[in-house]
Parts: C-alpha cells; sequence; structure tokens
C-alpha cells in the first residue's frame, strides 16, 4: 500500500492506496516532488465536465468521473527498477500518458493509474527524460507547464516583429511569458486584474505589465505601435467564458489571437468580426515531446527562470489546504506537492 491524494466525487483526502504495478513499457517510479496544475483546481469539482469537453472533440479518456482519482500530472520521480533506458535511481519527468491493456490514458486524470499525488506512479519509460545539471526536483517538476507556454509560443511562429500581450498572468501565463523571453521575442506585455500576478510576471521579466481596470486593452495597442510594422499577438491564458471572444474584438486589423486557456465548455467567437478584420486564431492545447525535451534543458541551463512561480511547498497532508490557497492569485502561482 502507499499513501495519495485521492478526490473522491469533489472530496480530496489522503489515504493508503494498491500500489501500482509496472507492465511492458512501463516503469515504476517513486514521486519526488509534483505541482498543482489549476486543472486540478476545476476538476476537483467539474471533472465531469471536463471530460465531457473531451469527449465532444473525439479525444474522450477512458475515465469516469464519479470514481476515484489520485490527480497530479505536473511531476518529477525516481526509477525505481532497471529498465532498457534508465537504471534504478534515475530521476526524470515525462509527458503525462501512460499506454496500458484499455489503451492510452493521462496521467493524473485517470482511475486505473495514480498520478503525482501519490507516492508511486506507473509510467511510459519512451515518454520520460532525465533530469540534468543537478536540477531540483521541485524545479523539475514544473517542465510540463512550462512546455505548454512553449508550445503556445511555437503554435504562434513569431518570425516578425511582433507586439506580444499575455492575458492572464497565472501559471501558463506566466510559461508564456518565460517562453517568449527565452526567445527573444518581444517586448511582452502583461495583463491581469491582479496585482500579484502582475508582481509574478514582472519577476519572470515581463516587459510592462497592465492592470486593465486603469487601462483598456485598446489602449495599450494604440500606444504600443501594434499593427505599424509590429503585428499584434494575444495569448489568451484565461481560460473563462467570453475572454477570447473579447480578445479578438479588441484585436486591431492583422492581428494574431492564440488560445492557450481552456474554458471546458462551448464558448463563441463573432467570425464575422474576425473575417472583417482578417484575423488568425490559433488554439494550443499540449506540447510535442520535443518541445517538452527542449523546455527541461531549458529549466536546467537557466534559459527560463522559474524560480520566481514556485511560491509554496507542501506535503501529502497539506494539499487539500493548499488547493484552496491556489485559489487566491495574491498569494500563491504555482505550489508543489514535495515527497522529500
Amino acid at each position: 500500500m502507499m499513501r495519495a491524494v485521492v478526490n473522491r466525487k469533489g472530496r480530496l483526502t489522503c489515504e493508503e492506496i494498491p500500489e501500482p504495478v509496472a507492465g511492458e513499457g512501463q516503469v515504476l517510479v517513486r514521486t519526488l516532488a509534483c505541482g498543482i496544475c489549476g486543472t486540478d483546481l476545476h476538476a476537483q469539482h467539474h471533472l465531469g465536465s471536463f471530460l465531457e469537453g473531451l469527449q465532444r472533440s473525439g479525444g474522450p479518456l477512458p475515465t469516469d468521473a464519479h470514481r476515484p482519482v489520485v490527480f497530479g500530472h505536473e511531476f518529477c520521480a525516481e526509477v525505481l527498477e532497471d529498465g532498457p533506458r534508465f537504471k534504478a535511481g534515475t530521476r526524470v519527468v515525462g509527458m503525462p500518458y501512460v499506454t496500458g491493456p484499455e489503451g492510452s490514458e493521462y496521467v493524473g486524470y485517470s482511475n486505473r493509474y495514480p498520478g503525482g499525488f501519490a507516492e508511486k506512479m506507473v509510467l511510459t519509460e519512451k515518454l520520460l527524460f532525465e533530469v540534468p545539471n543537478g536540477l531540483s526536483a521541485e524545479n523539475a517538476a514544473l517542465t510540463e507547464p512550462f512546455s505548454v507556454g512553449a508550445h503556445a509560443v511555437e503554435r504562434a511562429q513569431i518570425t516578425y516583429p511582433a507586439i506580444t500581450l499575455v492575458v492572464g498572468l497565472g501559471p501558463i501565463g506566466l510559461a508564456v511569458v518565460a517562453s517568449l523571453k527565452a526567445r527573444g521575442i518581444g517586448p511582452v506585455f502583461g495583463l491581469d486584474y491582479s496585482p500579484g500576478r502582475r508582481r509574478f510576471a514582472e519577476a519572470m521579466g515581463c516587459d510592462e505589465v497592465i492592470d486593465p481596470a486603469i487601462e483598456p486593452i485598446e489602449a495599450v495597442w494604440s500606444r504600443s505601435g501594434a499593427g505599424k510594422g509590429r503585428r499584434p499577438v494575444v495569448f489568451e491564458c484565461v481560460g473563462r467564458p467570453g475572454v477570447a471572444q473579447a480578445m479578438l474584438a479588441a484585436l486591431p486589423r492583422n492581428g494574431l489571437l492564440v488560445v492557450v486557456g481552456n474554458a471546458l465548455e462551448a464558448c463563441t467567437l463573432d467570425q464575422v468580426m474576425a473575417f472583417n478584420k482578417e484575423l488568425d486564431i490559433r488554439f494550443a492545447m499540449n506540447f510535442t515531446k520535443e518541445e517538452f525535451g527542449q523546455t527541461l534543458r531549458d529549466i536546467a541551463e537557466g534559459a527560463m527562470n522559474v524560480g520566481p512561480i514556485l511560491t509554496g511547498v507542501v506535503d501529502l497532508a497539506g494539499v487539500p489546504a493548499a488547493f484552496e490557497a491556489l485559489r487566491d492569485p495574491e498569494t500563491h502561482a504555482k505550489i508543489v506537492v514535495s515527497f522529500a
């Protein structure tokens, strides 16, 4: 048996559950650290709507929202048994997918395979990367969310002079800021109502932070010179109904909207408005294996400064309280569960 934090119909409890057993192509690992994701906060009470969205898009998970789930997909772990690629004791991070007899499942949103809020996990060996440069387990665990930001920037394909605006400075918005800065793209403007999140963005290297209650987004585009030799690009990282449409409405002609935040329910975009302004709209979900590996190297080599985003570390018993603390954006950006 092993300890884990289990979500049972919206209630998080620390309890004993059976240890997983590795199958073919899988590896048994001991969890060292695991970040709490914003999707975890939503899924605690609304896992069903998350699964329904996947069903509508043709990518359903074999998960029953009414059965227990162990969250946690932003992990760093230690390999427990020698395998084809890694020896016991190797510290690894990896893409949060595991392939079993019933097909591929998402680590942290599965009834069969516990995620990183458990002492041990089973992972797909070919999707793992060795942690380099003595990188701490807590920082290595941030590879997954920062890969989401890297993928969003890759989707934008900014090979031209641009004015970039990141809307929503939660962990994913901060990851987009970090990726833009690592690639030398900018200037990077960050927009959020929260003073705390704006402070985090400044610490991550954002060139300027903006309170939309004081300066509307249209004024930012006007004074920044967007459209005058620099293409306006907005990364929508809020993920709430109506925000992407508001960004589309404010975006100048010939601009690019990259939707990174997932509203987890059907929303409407004004096609006529986008048509008349000749806007480009792209959506960015997860990341490729290559992007994940590059993000790990960027963090390990210091090209991405992930330190400012890590605002709290708790043990397993502290997970339920950490979920509540993360609902206040003024204090925390990212809390990591440590098994040290």
